[in-house]
């Protein structure tokens, strides 16, 4: 599930109560130094997973293996990685959905209407440029708690 956009601590605390209130299960990724003890274990209780984001390699792949291990898995990712405006998305929710082969669902807290939204799910192609032509179509008009904080809907260029 993409979470977009996300530029408020008041993003986690909506996403939870909307969480809660449809029985979802649905989980997120944190970075591991928010996982201390004890709050470490009410997050894993909330649907927290942490993720180490200093080592390079194995995250994309062991998420993907975690996807196939499990009958279902919910997994709500912020592509911006952070509440601060950014040049560009991090890929790895891309990355993860091509390689477990998993529908993306879009989700969005759209501060303008005061509506959550996640009715729209995806397949990603492969296709870079056409797969972020579609989220950007979803995403068009939506806005942000803070919209100058929200990033460009576009991956690093890979040089």
């Amino acid at each position: 599930m993409l979470v977009y956009p996300h530029t408020s601590n008041w993003d986690f605390m909506v996403g939870i109560f909307f969480r809660y209130g449809y029985a979802l299960r649905a989980h997120w990724l944190a970075k591991h130094s928010a996982f201390w003890w004890p709050l470490g274990v009410l997050l894993r209780h909330m649907g927290g997973m942490a993720i180490d984001r200093r080592k390079a390699g194995g995250t994309i792949n062991s998420i993907a293996e975690e996807f196939k291990r499990r009958d279902w898995l919910w997994l709500a990712i912020t592509p911006e990685g952070t509440r601060s405006h950014t040049e560009f998305w991090k890929s790895g929710f891309y990355r993860i959905a091509l390689a477990a082969d998993v529908p993306c669902a879009l989700a969005c807290i759209d501060y303008k209407t005061k509506t959550i939204s996640v009715d729209t799910y995806v397949r990603f192609s492969g296709d870079t440029e056409a797969d972020l032509a579609l989220i950007r179509r979803f995403y068009e008009g939506k806005q942000a708690l803070h919209p100058e904080k929200a990033g460009d809907i576009r991956f690093k260029s890979e040089q």
